[in-house]
């Protein structure tokens, strides 16, 4: 134990932004801002491609719904070399391995996120739809101002559990040498040489702790949710039924 806090104590500041500021930006810091850059981007995206997926038209939903199967359907890894190995090709240069990795998780991640969001608003009452297309509203009207609203307040903590699979995910980026946590570890491992299972521990350990505590908030945040749903169809439910009382006097 002693000689897993000496190794975490004398190499943090690797673990933690690599070798910043005399150095690249990597270790934690780069593996979240990854992970959160291809969530935000992934979002809208998804957004998109949920909206596709459920709509009437099966010219849109068809493709979409093929794509995202496509993508649901290929190994994270796989996906990876065809990015790090097809954009130098389109573009015609070479890209560094966080930009590999932030457009792999782009597409990667909009196709889970966009089953989340699918998700949600295939689980709401159909009778919205129906009540706003009867108000005089269009479509896409509906979709964007009643359906998808709720949709995405319902699914913030399938979102939060997205993003802790994103940040897991980003690990992988140590095979096209993305300087983020694992590969900061692997350095820590190269210079020690004697400690591998010590060096992986504080690794491991690492990822638990901040995977654990985003997944302890969405659990915490998917109750609210659920209590504040609870709440509000007891409102209604109770506006909907006159009190026994007013219903004695009236006879």
């Amino acid at each position: 134990m002693g000689d897993i806090f000496n190794i975490f104590k004398d190499n943090l500041p690797l673990l933690l932004v690599g070798q910043y500021p005399y150095g690249p930006l990597g270790g934690l810091a780069m593996t979240l801002i990854v992970s959160v850059a291809g969530i935000v981007l992934a979002f809208p995206l998804s957004v998109l491609m949920a909206m596709a997926m459920v709509s009437p038209w099966r010219a849109l939903r068809l493709p979409v719904q093929a794509l995202v199967a496509v993508l649901r359907g290929v190994p994270l890894i796989m996906f990876i070399f065809w990015v790090y190995f097809l954009v130098p090709l389109v573009i015609g240069s070479s890209i560094s391995g966080a930009t590999t990795m932030l457009v792999t998780l782009v597409f990667y991640q909009a196709a889970y996120l966009a089953e989340i969001v699918r998700a949600g608003i295939q689980g709401l009452p159909r009778g919205q739809m129906e009540a706003s297309r009867a108000l005089g509203m269009s479509y896409i009207q509906t979709s964007f101002k009643v359906i998808l609203p709720q949709a995405l307040f319902n699914m913030i903590p399938s979102m939060i559990g997205q993003f802790v699979s994103t940040i897991k995910e980003t690990s992988l980026g140590y095979v096209i040498s993305m300087n983020e946590l694992t590969f900061a570890a692997n350095q820590i491992n190269n210079q020690l040489l004697t400690k591998p299972f010590e060096v992986y521990f504080i690794l491991a350990a690492m990822y638990f702790l901040l995977c654990f505590t985003l997944t302890s908030f969405a659990r915490w945040l998917e109750k609210r949710i659920a209590n504040r749903r609870a709440g509000v169809t007891a409102a209604t439910n109770s506006a909907e039924t006159p009190p026994v009382a007013s219903i004695a006097n009236a006879d």
